[in-house]
């Protein structure tokens, strides 16, 4: 009779070793609800948090982003609505958008309408209603610019001045992104409106085209963020399918990859090494190329902060600071790579038998690979719904009102004002040159009060719902492979449908155990959140004692966040194995690798990197793919390729895509792996390899987890 003896390096490590059990046949079928309390108050959560998005559809209006709002708070293009027909807004007296208002209220203070188009000359009223019985048309396309429903010819220029109904003058304008804004021109330094450097304005003075220049940046104030929303959704709506189509690719690949694992691990690991290394290599090639190329060009010397930041991320690829940059960060990548395959070799050999072996679980459990689908999809639908339920929440405030005027003149300037009411209030009546004009949207009910906390909210259960399926998909495939570890007869003693076995497990018994350990990680990325929130703040700040604080505390959280994703991990192992609750199985868990320290830094850890390689290998190749394809530096595709305004946007978009659906795959391969070796560590601590307590484990399996390098003894056969 034969005794296979193993150590135990780590035996005074706290928590009980486990004993043997006949009956312990892999995941127990008899099993209760867990964390009971936790799973109540998870439900109640969602139940509230449906109750915010229904709230937030009936108060919010997603047309207050879309369209230009005029004066009134009516949006300008609508379709259906008064100003269908009239999509551009047009400022009554640009000049004022030049005022420090705009800083202070992000709203320009002058009379704002919807209009079907924008000027195309110059002229002024005093001009226009001179020349009235003359030339009746230049009235007529005057007009248009006044206050919808004015066409009193009688009214001296005087009373129309005194009561906002028409602006001054108007100036050759242009629509940008549905404003009307000055045809402004720089022609060798000089400033120009249509040719020209000044025009003359009722009131006898000059208006300068610089003026009108201070104007437009003061309006772009309020426009800068909004326009560059618009132009990143424009070019979604031009991109979308040619993202899809390198996602596409990336799951192809990667689907590829996972199955070639199967048979031939080995090659497919060496290659992904070489294949990484060779990427780095040429990116490195590349931007010393680039970088050599600018040398002498004009404007290739300006750097990166004399710049300062644009939205059109193209203009720092003129840069030689940028490419050496680059070329920086990719040689350090390449050697650090280089120097961990170097020191590591013994320990990939060891971890590529180990994915060899995870890749016969995968193979006698396909649908284990179809599983990171619906996570994706579960996954895509949180995000979903809580980008939708923040949108109608931001634009769920009423219109406000507010009053315009002098404020040396006027008491009543930004105070809260009715514009059906305005012109007959006492504030006309002080203020004769006060207007009342939309301001923003919000509001001074109950809902409004608490809007900022139906946000938060919002955020909250977004990360405590994705952390939930992130868990949900952890504990359903640590069942599956837990079930294939187990089956003394692979693959004859493997359960039927240990998948939908496994999820059926979870959901019934284990719930609150998820609901609880992924609210402990959503506590720690709200605060992480908030904490980058407050950084941003006080970045400005000159209080270097708070900035050290916020930057501890800061790392530690983030410190936190990886220690609990860890811990959770194991602990769903345990839970998917055993049926405790969280606590009881994240201790165990703990314990159990602790008195096997050394196999998990240098075996588990190696794994994860090679994993690692693999997605970065695939995002790396179709990043690189996307970007020529994006700047049209591909000859084949140059015409077909979108026309975009920022071109980061399709190509960040597929590059996160991409590392999705890469992770996705892998992770079946990870998930595999620690499962594996937890089940491994289980199985050394229950059985001694007896023909009474026989290893569940493969010969090939403890061959590589017996290996000397881990400071543990080879297994001895000692004869009876």
């Amino acid at each position: 009779m034969t005794d296979l003896q193993h150590p135990q390096p780590f035996s005074d490590v706290p928590g009980d070793s486990k004993k043997y059990d006949p009956k312990f046949k892999g995941p127990v079928g008899n099993r209760s609800c867990t964390d009971i309390i936790c799973c109540l108050i998870f439900f109640a959560a969602i139940i509230a948090y449906v109750i915010v998005g229904i709230v937030a559809w009936i108060h919010g209006d997603p047309r207050k982003v879309i369209y230009p709002t005029d004066s009134r708070g009516e949006f300008c293009g609508q379709v259906g609505g008064r100003n269908e027909h009239k999509p551009f807004l047009f400022y009554f007296n640009l000049l004022k958008c030049a005022s420090p208002l705009v800083l202070l209220e992000f709203q320009c203070p002058t009379t704002q309408i919807c209009v079907s188009k924008c000027p195309e000359r110059f002229d002024s009223f005093i001009t226009a209603h001179a020349l009235l019985k003359v030339k009746p048309e230049r009235w007529q396309n005057y007009s248009q610019f006044c206050k919808p429903g004015f066409n009193d010819s009688t009214k001296t220029p005087v009373e129309v001045f005194k009561d906002g109904d028409c602006p001054a003058f108007l100036t050759p304008s242009k629509p940008f992104t549905q404003r009307c804004l000055p045809d402004l021109k720089v022609q060798r330094g000089v400033v120009k409106v249509a040719d020209k450097t000044a025009f003359s304005s009722d009131d006898g003075g000059s208006v300068n085209a610089t003026q009108l220049l201070e104007g437009v940046k003061g309006a772009n104030i309020v426009l800068e963020a909004r326009e560059v929303v618009m132009k990143i959704f424009e070019d979604y709506t031009q991109s979308w399918y040619w993202i899809l189509i390198g996602m596409s690719i990336a799951l192809v690949i990667s689907l590829l990859f996972v199955i070639l694992m199967r048979f031939i691990a080995a090659f497919m690991v060496w290659s992904i090494i070489l294949m990484v290394i060779a990427v780095l290599g040429y990116g490195i090639f590349h931007c010393y190329m680039e970088y050599k190329q600018l040398k002498g060009v004009p404007g290739s010397e300006v750097t990166i902060k004399e710049l300062g930041f644009h939205t059109d991320l193209r203009v720092y690829l003129h840069l030689r600071q940028t490419w050496l940059a680059f070329l920086i960060i990719l040689v350090i990548v390449e050697v650090i790579i280089i120097l961990m395959l170097i020191f590591l070799r013994k320990r990939i050999l060891i971890a590529i038998a180990l994915l060899k072996e995870a890749s016969k679980a995968v193979g006698c459990i396909m649908s284990t690979l179809v599983y990171p689908v619906i996570t994706y999809l579960l996954l895509l639908l949180c995000v979903a719904y809580w980008g939708i339920t923040a949108v109608f929440l931001s634009t769920s405030g009423t219109a406000v009102y507010k009053v315009l005027a002098n404020e040396s003149i006027c008491n009543y300037t930004m105070k809260t004002c009715d514009p059906d009411t305005f012109n007959v209030s006492k504030i006309i009546k002080q203020c004769p040159e006060a207007e009342c004009i939309f301001a923003f949207y919000g509001g001074e009910s109950y809902y409004h009060r608490y809007l900022i906390f139906f946000q938060f909210y919002n955020v909250f259960l977004f990360f405590w719902l994705s952390n939930f399926v992130i868990a949900l998909g952890q504990v359903t495939l640590a069942g599956a492979f837990a079930s294939y570890y187990w089956a003394f007869n692979k693959p004859d003693d493997i359960p039927a449908f240990p998948v939908f076995s496994s999820i059926g497990r979870a959901l019934r018994y284990h719930t609150g155990t998820l609901a609880f350990g992924s609210l402990l990680l959503a506590l720690v990325q709200v605060i992480r959140v908030l904490l980058e929130y407050i950084d941003q703040k006080v970045k400005g700040a000159q209080n270097k004692v708070a900035k050290f604080i916020l930057s501890c505390l800061k790392c530690c959280f983030w410190c936190l966040e990886k220690f609990l994703k860890f811990l959770n991990r194991n602990a769903y192992i345990m839970v998917a194995i055993y049926g405790k609750n969280f606590c009881t199985s994240a201790k165990n868990a703990f314990f159990l690798l602790m008195r096997n320290i050394i196999r998990v830094v240098v075996l588990d850890k190696v794994t994860d990197f090679l994993l690692f390689l693999g997605k970065l290998l695939i995002v790396g190749g179709v990043g690189v793919l996307g970007f020529f394809f994006f700047t049209n530096r591909i000859n084949i595709f140059e015409d077909k390729g979108p026309t975009l305004n920022y071109y980061w946007v399709p190509l960040l978009t597929l590059i996160v895509g991409s590392y999705l659906v890469a992770h996705g795959f892998f992770s079946v391969y990870a998930m595999c792996v620690d499962t594996l070796f937890l089940c491994f560590c289980e199985d050394l601590e229950r059985n001694d390899g007896s023909a009474e307590r026989p290893y569940y484990s493969s010969p090939d399996l403890r061959d590589i987890l017996y290996k000397k390098e881990y400071d543990s003894p080879t297994p001895q056969i000692q004869e009876e």
